[in-house]
C-alpha cells in the first residue's frame, strides 16, 4: 500500500535543503491552455527559482497549440519546446502521454516533477508536495499527487474519469492501485532512472500507464502519494470525458494482456462523428539512449 504524506510537510525551505546538489526539473505538457499557463509558469518561476532555489529547469512542451500559450508561457519565464520537434522519428502525432515523455528527454534534471498546464488555483505546494518526498528519503521512486476537486464550485464532485472509470478498472484489474486517492492526476514527480526505465503511453492513458509500469517493474512501495490540498481546473463536457474514459480502458486492458496493443477501438456517439483510438506508446528512454551509444 502507497504511503501518504501531505504537502504542507514540504515547505519550500526544507525542500531546498534537501536538494544537496540533486537537480529539479518541472516538465509542464500543454495544448491550448493560454488563459491558466502564464499563472502556472509565473509561480514556478518566482516562488521556486528566484525565490527559493528549489527548481532548476522550468519547460513547456507545446503540444501543437492553436492558441497563444507558448507565447505565454515563454513571456512568463518558461523554456518552450515543441513536441512534435523532439524525437520526430518515433513519431509526430499530438497527446499528453507524448508530450510527457518528449519533456523527459528534453531536460536533465535528476528529479523530474510534472505539473497540469489548466489548473487556476496552481500554488507552489503543486511542485513542493511531489518533489519533497523522493528527496527526504530514498525510498520512493516516484511520487502521486492527489488534492479535493470540486465541480461546478460543489466539494466531492470532481473526478468522474477517476471515479465512473479508472477506481472500477483498478478494482478489476490493477488492485494493488487501489489505495490510490487520485490514479489520473496530473501532478507527479519520479527519479529520472525510473522515468526513463518505462515506456510512456501515448494519450490520457499515460498517468495509469506509469503507476502500472513503476509498480511492475520496481515494486508497489515505489509508490508514494501526496495530498496536495484543493485543485480547480477547467471541468470537461461529457463528450470529451467518454474519449478519454476509453483511452483508460484501452490502457487497462492492454496491460491486463486482455486486448492486443494494435487493436483500434472506434467509439461510437449517437450524434456525434465516431472516434477511433489506436493505442500507442513510446519506449523507455533508456533503450534509446542505449541504441544511440551502440550505434
Amino acid at each position: 500500500m502507497p504511503g501518504t504524506v501531505t504537502a504542507r510537510d514540504f515547505p519550500a525551505e526544507r525542500v531546498e535543503a534537501d536538494r544537496k546538489g540533486r537537480r529539479i526539473s518541472v516538465i509542464v505538457p500543454a495544448r491550448d491552455e493560454e488563459d491558466t499557463i502564464g499563472a502556472v509558469v509565473a509561480t514556478i518561476r518566482q516562488e521556486l527559482m528566484e525565490r527559493h532555489h528549489v527548481v532548476d529547469e522550468l519547460v513547456v512542451v507545446d503540444d501543437g497549440s492553436s492558441d497563444a500559450t507558448a507565447a505565454v508561457a515563454k513571456a512568463a519565464g518558461a523554456e518552450v519546446v515543441d513536441a512534435a520537434s523532439v524525437l520526430p522519428e518515433h513519431g509526430t502525432e499530438h497527446g499528453k502521454g507524448q508530450a510527457m515523455w518528449r519533456g523527459l528527454h528534453v531536460t536533465s534534471g535528476d528529479i523530474v516533477a510534472y505539473c497540469d498546464a489548466d489548473i487556476r488555483s496552481f500554488g507552489p505546494e503543486f511542485v513542493l508536495g511531489v518533489v519533497g518526498p523522493l528527496l527526504a528519503s530514498d525510498q520512493p521512486a516516484f511520487a502521486k499527487g492527489f488534492y479535493a476537486r470540486p465541480l461546478d464550485g460543489r466539494d466531492g464532485e470532481g473526478g468522474r474519469v477517476t471515479e465512473l472509470t479508472a477506481r472500477p478498472l483498478i478494482a478489476l484489474l490493477f488492485p494493488h492501485l487501489g489505495p490510490l486517492v487520485q490514479p489520473l492526476a496530473g501532478e507527479c514527480a519520479g527519479r529520472r532512472e525510473v522515468l526513463e526505465a518505462v515506456p510512456f503511453v501515448g494519450g490520457y492513458g499515460v498517468d495509469l500507464g506509469l503507476l502500472i509500469d513503476i509498480t511492475a517493474r520496481f515494486g508497489r512501495d515505489a509508490i508514494i502519494q501526496a495530498d496536495l490540498g484543493r485543485r480547480i481546473h477547467r471541468n470537461r463536457p461529457l463528450s470529451q470525458l467518454s474519449a478519454q474514459s476509453l483511452a483508460i480502458w484501452q490502457l487497462g486492458m492492454e496491460r491486463a494482456g486482455l486486448i492486443p496493443g494494435d487493436q483500434p477501438v472506434v467509439l461510437e456517439r449517437p450524434g456525434n462523428d465516431p472516434l477511433t483510438l489506436r493505442f500507442s506508446e513510446r519506449p523507455p528512454l533508456a533503450e534509446i539512449s542505449a541504441r544511440l551509444e551502440t550505434a
